[in-house]
């Protein structure tokens, strides 16, 4: 009984700071932030009582002079740009990983490097190099003139394409390290096996190569997915008010325009709706790997 006592403390030794963590920088926030959306707003834009369900409805565009779909349009641009920007990563990120994994093992830790250094760099830097490679002038821009994407002396930037660019460039190491992972378990045994029985490339992938790599690339798409559907800063910078997602919304609320409630019912909006995704991943990766089962 004394071991096992001894035991369980040294248990709840361990746990504990990691538990209070959660609880006081991400369980306690939340719950604030899920009070202050049912909140009434003064006249200064704070949170006041009494209790009510108006920042939810201005969030769905009901305002004082009628119905607007502003902001529906701004949650279906996130929907639409974090989709995007997650499909194309793994379109890169697939090739690059297991290129890399199938590389002599003294190169593969620098092709690592070469994938991660760029991520040490801080966000805004990143990003601020983007705007001068797309600003009118440059031979991007220039290319993009000759093949009539663009006008003369516009640019690349702002634009949505901008930020698309710019969340593939900043995400992808998320992606590339867990495929990576899965690559170097690969049973590359069940590869040849396909081969000898006459699969099409496709066919190799789709029964050998995905069901093995699939919790990488469930666990790349889960810390893709939901920092590019919240994302600021690039969207700020890149997208020059053209392409806003429901991070900069919020932002803006708590910022410039003064709406608490209105910004906590956002990112209310925002909790529920990596929820649901993570549902949908798991539900997903169930299908997909069979009888698997892909942790998330």
């Amino acid at each position: 009984m004394t071991r096992l006592r001894r035991d369980s403390l040294h248990l709840l030794g361990t746990v504990a700071p990691g538990a209070l963590c959660i609880l006081v920088f991400l369980v306690a926030p939340s719950i604030y932030l899920m009070g202050m959306a049912f909140l009434s707003t003064d006249a200064t834009g704070l949170p006041a009582l009494p209790l009510s369900v108006q920042a939810f409805r201005e969030l769905a565009g009901f305002g004082f002079l009628g119905w607007s779909p502003g902001n529906l349009y701004t949650l279906l641009r996130s929907l639409w740009q974090t989709l995007l920007a997650t499909v194309l990563v793994i379109l890169i990120a697939y090739p690059a990983a297991y290129y890399i994994s199938i590389r002599p093992a003294r190169w593969r830790p620098v092709l690592l490097l070469a994938v991660v250094v760029p991520s040490w760099t801080n966000q805004v830097i990143r990003s601020v190099g983007w705007m001068n490679l797309f600003a009118p002038g440059t031979p991007i821009s220039d290319l993009a003139v000759l093949l009539g994407i663009t006008e003369p002396r516009m640019g690349l930037f702002p634009s949505q394409f901008a930020v698309i660019v710019g969340l593939v460039y900043n995400f992808l190491p998320f992606m590339v390290l867990p495929l990576y992972a899965a690559f170097e378990r690969l049973d590359h045994a069940q590869v040849e096996a396909a081969r000898d029985l006459f699969a099409s490339p496709l066919a190799v992938f789709r029964h050998a190569v995905l069901p093995q790599t699939l919790p990488g690339l469930m666990a790349g798409t889960v810390l893709v997915a939901i920092p590019a559907f919240g994302m600021y800063v690039v969207t700020e910078l890149l997208g020059g008010g053209k392409a806003t997602m429901i991070g900069n919304l919020v932002a803006q609320q708590f910022a410039a325009a003064s709406n608490w409630p209105l910004g906590a019912a956002g990112a209310l909006i925002m909790i529920l709706a990596t929820l649901l995704g993570l549902w949908v991943l798991r539900r997903l990766g169930r299908r997909l790997g069979g009888d698997r089962e892909v942790v998330i």
